[in-house]
């Protein structure tokens, strides 16, 4: 427990420092603020002292400064406006693209590890709840500290022993705050946690919907879900009843200055002590600003430990070590393999070794969990074994740089993600810059063309997200046409046949027998489809290696 806090502090830290360019000019806006605000007091306290003593004459030259500096104010208080929320977007997009970098370097083995719900929460509400973080706590930090400073600055020079009373009860602030402070952390991180079960609920639920009609259990999740809304419902409330309490400390404070500066000032002139008492509110104004944005920060403090929690990138191999491999023809070769996903379930993998050349096929074979999948998840680099190396054409894979691995790797599972957009997008995201003929090539390799002709727009037909409008066959035949598109030379299948019918499965095996001549494959299958596909095989049981069979062997 005790590392946790401290875990999200440095969290906190780094982003701050990451957000200073963001915030300086932030920062520089409110303290030209302050320093109008100081100014129209000046001229408030010197149009009222002349009215005070009969002299009309000279209220013009105060009130057009007040106007003059009114303007100025409110057109700082715009920009500064603009500038935190420009500061929020830019924050965010920056954290967002350094969250999904790391989502994406750990890759789907980290589903394995974290439910998608939560995953998706840190990814996007986690994320957007920081946007007050970057605009509003950060600058109102340092102007908590440089604002009333400079305020400070102008009260001693008409009276400081005013400057030190309305500094005394400037301290009561953050000394209040602080007290108030205590568990609002705590709270509001564990309001965020119900908001992540709730939403990871609702999701299971949702995917869950007709096993739970069909049981008869709808109305029991029902309760269930209302009892999690409510939870969280209770938990915000305690998060808001922080932020009243700061507020009515800042109030507090603010009384007490006023009382002190009553009893202090008055026996003094009047412009001194007019101007004095106002600027007790500019004194107070970035104090206040604060307390508002205190929320903001409890909110990131509750992030912090989501977002700092996700898994970072693998370490980088030394300089020396990191290199490209040749993408002439790659040889693949396990020594001594060991993976445990989960110790209470035992290994994974577990010393398992093998050697393929360039241009050979490896058939994987074995029953649901031999661990076939986790294989092929080290060779797309989502995972590294515990003990054991992995080489490619002779290199560790991991001291090959990722981009390069991308490079060398084409990848086809059991259900290809097909994105809402046309056939030739959807073929073109193995590599964006291929042009239209190299995209229709890739297409008539994989067949594409034979289902697209009946479309009304060929290789321009709009289909839906998840490959709606296409059959099982025609999206494989798609991730076929990419990975033909990419002309990678490992070649990684995992259950490219499954849930098809037989004759569907057939013509995908056929053209994926085609794909991999002159590439290293390695085909993740039950022993039907192995037995179709040719290649060496390899049995695995329990993580570990049965038989490893030659070209063409049973």
């Amino acid at each position: 427990m005790s590392k946790q806090p401290s875990q999200d502090a440095a969290w906190l830290k780094a982003e701050s420092r990451a957000a200073r360019p963001l915030v300086a000019p932030l920062i520089g806006l409110g303290l030209a603020g302050v320093a109008c605000g100081i100014g129209q007091s000046a001229a408030i306290a010197a149009l009222l002292a002349h009215a005070l003593i009969g002299r009309p004459a000279a209220i013009a030259l105060p009130l057009t400064g007040f106007a003059l500096l009114a303007l100025l104010r409110a057109g700082l208080a715009y920009v500064a406006e603009v500038a935190a929320s420009r500061a929020g977007i830019a924050g965010r997009r920056r954290l967002r693209a350094a969250v999904m970098a790391r989502v994406l370097e750990a890759g789907p083995a980290l589903l394995r590890r974290q439910h998608s719900g939560e995953i998706a929460t840190a990814a996007i509400d986690r994320i957007e709840g920081l946007d007050g973080f970057y605009g509003r706590w950060l600058p109102a930090a340092g102007l908590a500290v440089l604002g009333p400073a400079l305020v400070l600055v102008a009260a001693a020079v008409v009276d400081p022993w005013a400057a030190l009373a309305l500094l005394l009860a400037g301290l009561l602030v953050p000394a209040g705050m602080a007290f108030a402070g205590i568990g609002a952390a705590r709270a509001a991180r564990r309001q965020f946690l119900a908001m992540a079960r709730l939403q990871a609920r609702f999701l299971d639920r949702v995917r869950g919907i007709a096993t739970l009609v069909l049981y008869g259990r709808a109305e029991d999740e029902a309760v269930r879900l209302q009892a999690a809304a409510d939870e969280l419902r209770r938990r915000t409330l305690r998060v808001l009843r922080v932020a009243f309490l700061s507020s009515s400390v800042l109030d507090l404070a603010m009384v007490a200055a006023l009382v002190g500066f009553a009893l202090h000032l008055w026996q003094a002139p009047v412009f001194p002590a007019l101007f004095l008492l106002l600027l007790v509110p500019e004194f107070f104004a970035p104090l206040r600003a604060f307390a508002a944005a205190y929320q903001d920060r409890m909110q990131a403090h509750a992030s912090a430990g989501v977002l700092a929690a996700l898994p970072q990138a693998p370490p980088s191999a030394p300089a020396a070590a990191i290199r490209h491999v040749s993408a002439s023809g790659v040889s693949v070769a396990f020594s001594h393999v060991s993976f445990t996903w989960d110790p209470a379930r035992g290994p994974a993998l577990s010393d398992v070794s093998f050697r393929i050349s360039a241009g050979e096929s490896l058939v994987l074979v074995g029953p649901s969990g031999a661990g076939k999948s986790t294989i092929l998840e080290i060779l797309l680099g989502f995972i590294r074994p515990d003990q054991g190396r992995v080489l490619l054409n002779g290199a560790d894979i991991t001291t090959i740089v990722p981009s390069a691995l991308a490079e060398l790797t084409a990848w086809i599972g059991q259900k290809p993600m097909i994105f809402a957009g046309t056939l030739a997008e959807n073929i073109r995201f193995a590599r964006p810059s291929a042009s239209d003929e190299a995209v229709r090539e890739a297409a008539r390799l994989a067949r594409v063309t034979d289902f697209a002709a009946h479309l009304p727009h060929g290789l321009e037909t709009e289909i839906g997200e998840g490959g709606f409008g296409l059959s099982g066959g025609e999206a494989q035949r798609v991730a076929i046409a990419r990975a033909y598109l990419k002309n990678a030379p490992l070649l990684l299948l995992d259950e490219p046949t499954a849930h098809l019918d037989p004759a569907t499965e057939a013509e995908v095996i056929a053209s994926l027998r085609r794909l991999a001549l002159g590439r290293t494959v390695v085909l993740a299958s039950h022993a039907t489809a192995a037995r179709e596909f040719g290649g060496r095989r390899l049995d695995l049981r329990d993580g570990r290696v049965v038989a490893f069979a030659a070209r063409g062997a049973a």
